[in-house]
């Protein structure tokens, strides 16, 4: 069951809703057919069972129980906050079980779990609270997984609580929708935590199909220790007028020299004088600075390109 992008239901609703923190993480089913193994799969299907040794010992928590489990693989930082980027050292090694093991004893994941679509029985046609009880009695906390709680109303508090401690966002989930498998429900809103910062457009990427002719990304960075940075590609965010009016700008500011420092390793990159200052919404930062999920949201023509700096690692990754 999958998440619609949304907003806070309304005040008046809140008190039918319940409120988790949204998890920067890897998405998996896991299935717990009761004999001591265990099973997961990503949002795709695929067995990614071997690439996380550290969570095979779940397939004992629950004895002789089927089960089937909703959670999310993380990686946590020293914060204890998910890291995307130190999880991705750890995805795609579901097929090399001896890398995978190495791999478990520098970046331990963790497993959060959210819903129980199966426990013995079919749950899913029993409301969100109803499997959220049975969830909780199970009492699965291990080294490497654990049940966080949700809180049902205070939505709005429970949105702001993330934002103050860095976190990606929110899930609310109406307190009595039935599990939908393979569903984007409305039943289920996720509200992503976004962050604005002004960028200098450094270059571009040449957009391809509709977009021939047109930039299809442009390559934006910050100032910090007095060169400008490359923070990353921006693909999305802009009307067809827009992106069209940007393209006249990217022709007028055409340059044979790269203005980021170092140069940034981008095949097909178009460079221009960085002159034209913007603005994107992010979700997170990797550790070496870089934007996650970045999308365009407006030219900023009342600022110079001296305006926007930033605070960044010392060393670009």
């Amino acid at each position: 069951m999958l998440a619609t992008p949304g907003s806070l239901p309304p005040p008046a609703q809140d008190e039918r809703w319940a409120y988790e923190t949204k998890q920067d993480g890897q998405r998996v089913i896991v299935y717990l057919p009761g004999d001591g193994s265990v099973l997961l799969r990503a949002r795709s299907g695929e067995d990614i069972t071997a690439a996380y040794p550290e969570l095979h010992p779940l397939g004992e928590s629950l004895g002789a129980a089927p089960a089937v489990l909703d959670g999310e693989v993380l990686a946590l930082d020293e914060r204890g906050r998910s890291d995307f980027q130190l999880l991705q050292s750890r995805m795609g090694l579901a097929h090399a079980p001896a890398r995978a093991a190495h791999r478990a004893a520098r970046v331990p994941v963790h497993l959060v779990l959210f819903d129980v679509p199966f426990l013995g029985e079919s749950l899913v046609r029993l409301p969100y609270l109803r499997r959220r009880a049975r969830l909780r009695e199970l009492g699965l906390s291990g080294p490497h997984w654990s049940t966080p709680g949700a809180v049902t109303g205070h939505g709005a508090e429970a949105l702001a609580a993330t934002r103050e401690h860095g976190l990606e966002g929110l899930v609310c989930k109406r307190l009595d929708s039935v599990y939908e498998p393979g569903v984007r429900s409305r039943a289920w809103v996720k509200i992503r935590n976004t962050r604005a910062e002004d960028v200098i457009v450094g270059g571009w990427l040449p957009g391809k199909g509709r977009l021939t002719g047109l930039p299809g990304a442009v390559l934006v960075g910050q100032r910090a220790g007095g060169r400008l940075r490359y923070v990353g590609g921006v693909g999305t965010g802009w009307s067809e007028a827009e992106r069209t009016e940007l393209a006249a700008l990217l022709r007028a500011a055409a340059s044979d020299r790269c203005p980021f420092d170092p140069v940034p390793r981008v095949t097909g990159a178009h460079w221009v004088l960085p002159r034209l200052v913007g603005e994107v919404g992010y979700s997170t930062r990797t550790r070496s600075g870089m934007l996650r999920q970045p999308s365009w949201l407006r030219l900023r023509p009342d600022l110079a390109p001296e305006d926007s700096s930033a605070d960044l690692p010392d060393e670009p990754g």
